[in-house]
């Protein structure tokens, strides 16, 4: 059925126009700066940024073609210097002989270190070649501040399920790139459900259409049913990079949900990061610091409660132990909110780092020999269960030069009430007390 195919669906279906291309109107419609620069010819240096399948590389040969300029490609995954200079030198010799202009595509940008990086730099500044590189990583922390001062970075968003239905019938009906000729049936309610499991991907689309009207063809029939769609798109993954900026966000959205008192919205990020594949053990983790990053002594007992989830998970494994960091996360998102704790715990830091090998208070010091207790070690030190409410007012417990200092400053909720109320009672104390 496809013996005359040689390239898959999805290479095949690349836009060659921009009135074929799908998606990206952000940057795309008339009047923005990248659809200018694509109409008129004008090239500069830019990246694109964006998920997997959200047209990169189409975008990239476009402005080639619109261009006429030689599109000159190459892969960071295969790549090093050596191939940066051969691509550099031809484009030099398209330059001398046809008077062209070269766009230089860069796959994968963020997978070349900073001397891979550095090599573009003097044949951008010269003009030799116009770079154009393609990231699925933020390029703020991918790629050399000198390289992203000589191009625009353009985001691409992940495809809309209209987007992607739109790719999908044009697969459909094209009869010279695409299946038109071959009479493939889908119903619309199963374009939905290959849409869905796309995930924002229409290179992944496309290559599971493919994989249906195969298998359908195997069982002699054009129509993807429901059967052959379940055979196809069981086992799907949602998106999620597993260290990558996909990765980040979503910790990141989980963990403001919580500390902002989101429970369904925790819960759903939770649920995403679960469904992409993340490393459980690094979830449990983060939730336990949440705990204490956020809720402190508002709620004790959220910390508790997560080493609990945490065990019970390690316990029990996948999928039944998911549901106890999933008890977990809510709890925390319903708790009263209290960071005391953690800024409180930052500001000693900062001090302990800044402020030198500060000296024990001789009182503080231990005197187990008699050379110690000849020093003075120990000596006035008050025992506190033998002072009043078990308390030593106005005793210092700080090296002399931070006498005085307060770091932890209790919230006006949940059990910090208490704590509160009982720390300015004995900062009372020590404003009566002699010493």
């Amino acid at each position: 059925m496809f013996e005359d195919f040689t390239k898959p669906l999805a290479d095949r279906m690349r836009p060659t126009t921009l009135a074929d291309y799908v998606g990206q109107q952000h940057i795309l419609k008339p009047g923005k700066p990248l659809y200018e620069a694509i109409a008129s010819g004008r090239l500069h240096s830019m990246i694109f940024w964006g998920p997997p399948g959200t047209g990169k590389t189409t975008l990239a040969r476009m402005i080639a073609q619109h261009s006429d300029a030689e599109f000159m490609p190459i892969s960071a995954v295969l790549s090093g210097v050596k191939e940066i200079r051969a691509a550099v030198a031809e484009a030099q010799k398209i330059q001398q002989q046809q008077n062209r202009r070269t766009i230089l595509f860069v796959d994968e940008v963020h997978r070349f270190n900073k001397a891979q990086q550095d090599a573009f730099l003097p044949h951008v500044e010269d003009g030799t070649v116009y770079f154009v590189g393609a990231t699925t990583e933020n390029p703020s922390f991918a790629l050399n501040n000198a390289l992203l001062s000589r191009a625009r970075v353009y985001v691409l968003n992940s495809l809309t399920a209209d987007d992607l239905l739109d790719v999908l019938n044009k697969a459909l009906t094209d009869t010279t790139r695409g299946l038109g000729s071959l009479g493939v049936e889908i119903a619309d309610d199963i374009k939905l459900q290959f849409a869905q499991a796309a995930d924002g991907d229409a290179r992944r689309l496309l290559n599971l259409l493919e994989i249906a009207v195969e298998l359908a063809s195997a069982n002699g029939t054009q129509v993807i049913d429901e059967a052959i769609a379940g055979e196809v798109l069981t086992g799907g993954v949602r998106r999620f990079d597993k260290q990558g900026e996909e990765f980040y966000n979503q910790i990141s959205a989980l963990h403001k949900s919580v500390r902002g008192s989101a429970p369904d919205a925790a819960l759903y990020w939770l649920c995403r990061m679960l469904d992409g594949g993340c490393d459980i053990v690094y979830l449990a983790r983060r939730i336990v610091r949440m705990a204490s990053e956020d809720i402190g002594n508002a709620d004790p007992r959220a910390l508790q409660l997560c080493m609990n989830a945490w065990d019970t998970q390690e316990r029990l494994g996948s999928p039944e132990g998911e549901l106890a960091l999933a008890q977990a996360v809510v709890y925390l998102a319903c708790a009263p909110k209290s960071n005391a704790v953690y800024m409180a715990y930052n500001a000693a830091m900062r001090d302990a780092k800044q402020s030198g090998s500060l000296g024990v208070p001789v009182h503080l010091r231990n005197a187990p020999t008699q050379l110690m207790k000849s020093l003075d070690y120990g000596k006035a030190y008050r025992y506190a269960h033998d002072e009043p409410e078990a308390y030593a007012a106005g005793e210092n417990y700080f090296p002399d030069e931070l006498t005085g200092t307060r770091y932890y400053q209790p919230a006006p909720r949940g059990l910090e009430i208490k704590i509160g109320e009982k720390l300015k009672h004995l900062q009372e104390l020590d404003k009566k007390s002699r010493r």
